[in-house]
């Protein structure tokens, strides 16, 4: 199976970790991006050490790359999915309360998706 994680930070990437940890095989293959906003350091930085975790966390993968991205999240992720041909997408459900609802970002890569997405909540850090 090919997954492709989509991340903004270094606590979704361990939440979608917990996830996808005991679900994968030696014979699935994962692309984690980050992305950015261009210009926006703070979100770059946060993007680039979440891609730090997911290579460590998801060692029982055929294998994992990592890539960060400048540009609007669901249309980056949407791109890297299909340069991969990804069966699924997987992304961390952040926001005031994301138990209930999924943020913005979330619900248009939801909308726009033309495979599935697997959502995980991402506990609050409170």
């Amino acid at each position: 199976m090919q997954l492709l994680v989509g991340t903004d930070s270094v606590h979704a990437t361990a939440a979608i970790c917990d996830y996808l940890e005991n679900r994968l095989t030696d014979i699935d293959d994962v692309r984690v991006v980050a992305t950015a906003e261009s210009g926006d350091g703070t979100a770059e930085r946060d993007g680039k050490e979440a891609l730090n975790v997911a290579p460590v966390r998801l060692a029982a993968a055929g294998s994992v790359e990592t890539e960060f991205r400048e540009g609007e999240a669901v249309s980056e992720l949407l791109e890297a999915a299909a340069a991969v041909d990804a069966d699924e997408i997987v992304v961390g459900a952040s926001g005031a309360d994301s138990a209930v609802a999924v943020g913005s970002t979330t619900r248009t890569l939801l909308e726009r998706a033309s495979r599935p997405v697997v959502v995980v909540p991402v506990p609050s850090l409170e």
